[in-house]
């Protein structure tokens, strides 16, 4: 069966562990161990296995198949900023930042459109993304 083996890794890391050293604590032979961790193949024994010198639940070994696409939305923000002193307007674009990123929105890109006066604007857009609910 599939087992998680970046987790398993991980947590052999976690601990300092060797291959070896995770073989002699779960019980498990050293050839065991190996080929969970490149293969990601388990028996429900050896997960159980383990699950238990690790101190976690066998369904925290399972593995979750990744998709292969990720879908998003995206949203923009209008902010004010006036260029030539990095200053002003710092603070409320802060805000503006960190109260989307409170609502689950990643920061994906930020743009200053050009203006009418030397190529300058008077505001600049963020663009967030997040995840799309299936």
């Amino acid at each position: 069966m599939k087992i998680n083996a970046e987790f398993v890794v991980a947590l052999r890391a976690k601990k300092a562990w060797s291959q070896d050293e995770l073989s002699i604590a779960s019980g498990l032979n050293l050839r065991t161990i190996q080929r969970i961790e490149n293969e990601g193949s388990a028996s429900l024994q050896s997960k159980k296995a383990l699950a238990s010198v690790f101190g976690i639940s066998v369904h925290d070994l399972e593995y979750v198949r990744k998709p292969y696409l990720t879908k998003y939305e995206y949203k923009l923000a209008e902010m004010s900023f006036r260029f030539g002193s990095l200053e002003q307007g710092m603070r409320d674009i802060e805000m503006v930042l960190n109260a989307e990123g409170d609502k689950g929105w990643r920061l994906h890109q930020i743009i200053a459109p050009a203006g009418a006066g030397f190529g300058q604007s008077d505001l600049i857009i963020a663009i967030f993304e997040r995840d799309k609910k299936a």
